[in-house]
């Protein structure tokens, strides 16, 4: 796909893109991660170090990327995409030649100045990448074999790095996130169900010789959660516990039992939405999915006013993202699937994470302010 240049640019001033900013949704960004500031607040027993500190580091610093990103072009940004995902492609296999351990998992790399988690960054930016290779696309492309082969690449390059690392929620996400992009893209039905009849007659294999032990123990711990309950069904079964001594209106803020008597394993990060449940109960955990979904919402209707393919389809992958983020965590934690270490954004603690779910959201919004923009079906407008 060539760059179509023309004339009229349809660029904005600086002050028409302020003026475009979508400030509600900002402050929408701000009140969930202040919940997320109060959880990790909680979870050090009121101490506001170690975690709840750097998160609010991290945010405000993220916070001030979102907006840079949401000022910039998005024929910038279009322009940019392959060459991003280009860079994260190359330190993912950084990752995988001299990455940095953690909990039986290869999953950093050490930039000297911070420790990056690439897969974290992946999930934007394979967004980005299926975004502009879709973009113009016809029905008749997307109905054709070959021309699917390209983004099949595109997607399956970064997972099988992934799971090499390995990270199978991260993976799984991907998958998930990629299969959205091709549906909302155009690509019939049925292709997605010969994929799916071909995952089926592989997942004897891939229980034999893809999973880690640690992973086949995953999966049946959550088909019987109580066959160890002090060993590998150990994180579950104290969530479950959690989420249920919570109630109708929660113990209170400060007071959750299970988790501040350290019952609760890992509740700053991937389990910190018990805490919140335990805390402030069925009310308060409802309310604050309202807020997420919300969210959700302003995503959607971004996407439904964008007027070019890229940044409908960028919109609506992004969104999709933020509600596998969203479903994995609180669906991981209630026993609903198996557990994998997927985060919940802006609320568990965690500095990679955060940056990609800000970038992600930057992205967004640059899609709402620059929704009129004029996007030939082949490439872009003069910048």
């Amino acid at each position: 796909m060539t760059l179509d240049v023309s004339a009229d640019s349809g660029a904005l001033s600086f002050t028409e893109k302020l003026a475009q900013i979508p400030w509600s949704f900002v402050f929408l960004v701000t009140l969930v991660a202040c919940v997320g500031f109060a959880m990790l607040y909680s979870a050090a027993n009121g101490q506001i170090d170690p975690w709840a500190s750097r998160q609010m580091l991290r945010f405000g610093v993220g916070l001030a990327l979102m907006l840079f990103i949401a000022m910039i072009d998005i024929r910038v940004w279009m322009k940019m995409t392959y060459p991003l995902y280009g860079l994260v492609m190359v330190l993912l296999i950084g990752v995988d030649l001299f990455g940095s351990m953690g909990k039986g998992a290869q999953r950093w790399i050490d930039l000297g100045f911070v420790q990056l988690q690439p897969s974290e960054i992946m999930k934007v930016t394979l967004v980005m990448a299926l975004a502009r290779y879709f973009h113009g696309a016809s029905l008749e492309d997307t109905g054709r074999i070959p021309f699917l082969l390209v983004p099949l690449a595109i997607v399956g390059a970064p997972v099988a790095l992934v799971l090499a690392q390995p990270n199978l929620g991260t993976s799984l996400m991907l998958i998930m996130a990629s299969g959205a992009m091709f549906f909302l893209s155009g690509v019939r039905w049925w292709k997605f169900a010969l994929i799916i009849v071909a995952v089926m007659i592989a997942i004897p294999l891939g229980w034999e010789f893809a999973l880690h032990d640690y992973q086949r123990d995953r999966v049946e711990t959550f088909l019987n959660p109580d066959s160890d309950p002090l060993g590998t069904g150990y994180h579950i079964t104290q969530s479950k516990i959690a989420f249920g001594s919570g109630g109708l209106m929660g113990k209170g803020f400060l007071q959750g039992t299970q988790s501040h008597l350290n019952f609760l394993p890992e509740k700053q990060t991937d389990f910190i939405f018990t805490m919140l449940a335990e805390e402030f109960g069925l009310v308060g955990s409802i309310s604050f999915l309202v807020l997420y979904c919300l969210m959700l919402l302003f995503g959607f209707i971004i996407a439904g006013r964008c007027r070019h393919q890229y940044g409908r389809l960028l919109a609506l992958g992004l969104t999709v993202n933020l509600f596998l983020y969203l479903f994995i965590n609180v669906a991981m934690i209630m026993g609903l699937i198996p557990v994998v270490g997927v985060p919940l954004p802006l609320i568990s603690y965690g500095g990679t994470a955060t940056l990609a779910v800000m970038v992600g959201f930057g992205l967004l919004m640059s899609v709402h302010v620059h929704r009129d923009v004029r996007m030939s079906r082949r490439g872009l407008g003069d910048l």
